[in-house]
């Protein structure tokens, strides 16, 4: 894997933009005792709670350690056991049984299968501001079969279940306590964690004891992308997690050795979606025009990143197992990329001509090195074409905000449900009766109809501009032989250190 250039565009961008200085050093000290030191891109809050919206990375790290859901991931992207260690499918694709670990919540109370559904049935409850809540559709029931079983029930099969319920903002977490398989405490601004005891353990006192060894520990903090860098660049962290496209210009000001860089090869969604249809927005035709005059390759290029690739469907392409369609690419990405902008720049001359003037179009992206290399590739090829914009932030009223997301699972409907309908989406009810009905349809052939008639009308309504893969991005030392890349993007503090064959 090799960098275009040195780092391409973006090491002159925030070399002059920025003038970042992180202290020189020997890169990611190799420590072989000790805990595991992680330094994550953004804060930390050992009270975080999944029922209030979209974790911080260190915070879904840190769930993901003391309160895995019924299921995990490896440090491969491949589901593991979690709360639940073994588990049954019935013949139809409909039930989902899971028999519960012996797990007691951090208080020493047992853990209960009863407990697990009433927090998991509070996730998806129509009040929570869960971020997978309208990716379990069709979840019928949760329910506890006996003190140690629970059993999801489904509505039509669901093969890419698992897969959601592996991420961390499925960790179950009972009014703030966990179950492990770790346990945390407070070390001034980091996060101490240690291995859970075994409490099936022979001897518990030498249980108590392994588990107290300070190399099974990890010593997590939350800080920001410089000084996460810095922290591994002068060896007081072993590894960095949480980067983004935004940050990456940080790491590129680094100098910290390219081998370092663990990128990810996720599948998903980064592109702009429109928040509203009015004056120059209000066509599907001139929503259009903005699609087809982005220079995808340019802007990624810009990142120098050979990983990092451009995207022009709606939807990613998978690791499908579910026999879904492939993704709808658009009739205009045949064309070259001077005739995609002169077919633009005549929906935009054709508006003007009618005597209508055409306001600022509002991006928000973030306020951060990427956000503002992103903005200016974008605002420069809308400008090629006669179209003014303008950078807001995040939180911003804005007329396209940027979505950053990785694919939480296989399931070909994902992108499609994300893009259609939502609070921060434009709405065609054509393709959402269609995602609903093949979101019902329990014969995979007409569903794969469904689904690519449903991709179809969004692509003409142009609700997003597409412009890339999602970008995800570590750091890690020779120490951290299990922080690997991998198409989840899902990196488990207890898998860090690879385990001996």
């Amino acid at each position: 894997m090799t960098a275009r250039g040195k780092y391409g565009r973006a090491a002159i961008w925030i070399s002059a933009a920025t003038g970042l200085a992180l202290a020189v050093s020997s890169c990611g000290l190799f420590r072989e005792r000790g805990p595991v030191k992680i330094a994550a891109l953004g804060p930390i809050n050992p009270a975080a709670t999944p029922l209030k919206g979209e974790l911080s990375t260190g915070n879904a790290a840190l769930l993901d350690a003391t309160s895995q859901g019924l299921v995990s991931y490896d440090g491969e992207g491949q589901i593991d056991t979690g709360l639940a260690d073994r588990w049954t499918v019935t013949t139809d694709g409909r039930s989902y049984i899971f028999r519960l670990r012996e797990a007691k919540w951090t208080n020493g109370r047992k853990v209960t299968a009863e407990d697990v559904a009433a927090i998991m049935r509070s996730y998806l409850a129509p009040a929570s501001r869960h971020i997978l809540k309208d990716d379990f559709p069709e979840v019928e029931t949760i329910k506890a079969m006996t003190d140690t079983v629970i059993e999801i029930r489904l509505s039509v099969p669901q093969p890419a279940i698992l897969e959601l319920l592996a991420q961390p903002s499925m960790a179950i977490v009972n009014k703030g306590m966990g179950w492990g398989p770790m346990r945390s405490r407070k070390i001034g601004h980091a996060v101490l964690l240690s291995p859970v005891p075994d409490p099936l353990a022979d001897d518990p006192e030498a249980a108590e004891a392994a588990a107290n060894d300070p190399a099974a520990s990890i010593e997590l903090v939350g800080t920001s992308p410089p000084g996460a860098l810095a922290r591994f660049k002068n060896g007081y962290a072993d590894g960095v997690i949480g980067g983004r496209f935004s940050t990456l210009p940080y790491f590129v000001a680094s100098n910290i050795g390219r081998s370092r860089l663990i990128v990810d090869p996720v599948p998903g969604l980064f592109g702009l979606t429109f928040l509203r249809a009015e004056g120059f927005l209000a066509t599907d035709v001139n929503r259009g025009a903005l699609v087809r005059a982005i220079r995808r390759e340019r802007l990624v290029e810009a990142f120098g990143l050979a990983e990092w690739q451009p995207q022009v469907t709606l939807r990613p392409a998978l690791y499908a197992r579910d026999g879904g369609p492939a993704p709808l690419v658009p009739t205009w990405a045949e064309y070259d990329e001077a005739s995609r902008i002169a077919q633009a720049k005549r929906v935009v001359d054709a508006w003007r001509g009618a005597g209508r003037d055409i306001d600022p179009v509002r991006i928000a992206v973030p306020d951060s090195p990427g956000g503002r290399i992103l903005f200016a590739y974008v605002a420069a090829d809308f400008a090629a074409i006669g179209v003014p914009s303008q950078r807001v932030a995040m939180a911003s009223t804005a007329d396209l905000r940027l979505i950053d997301e990785v694919a939480p699972n296989d399931d070909a409907l994902w992108a499609l449900r994300r893009l259609s309908c939502r609070r921060d989406t434009l709405c065609n009810r054509e393709a959402q009766d269609l995602i609903d009905q093949a979101t019902n349809n329990i014969d995979a052939g007409q569903r794969r109809t469904q689904i690519g008639d449903a991709e179809a009308v969004l692509a003409r309504y142009a609700p997003f501009i597409p412009l890339a893969t999602p970008l995800r991005w570590s750091v890690a030392s020779q120490r951290l032989t299990g922080l690997r890349a991998n198409g989840r993007a899902q990196h488990p503090l207890n898998h860090l250190i690879a385990r001996p064959n």
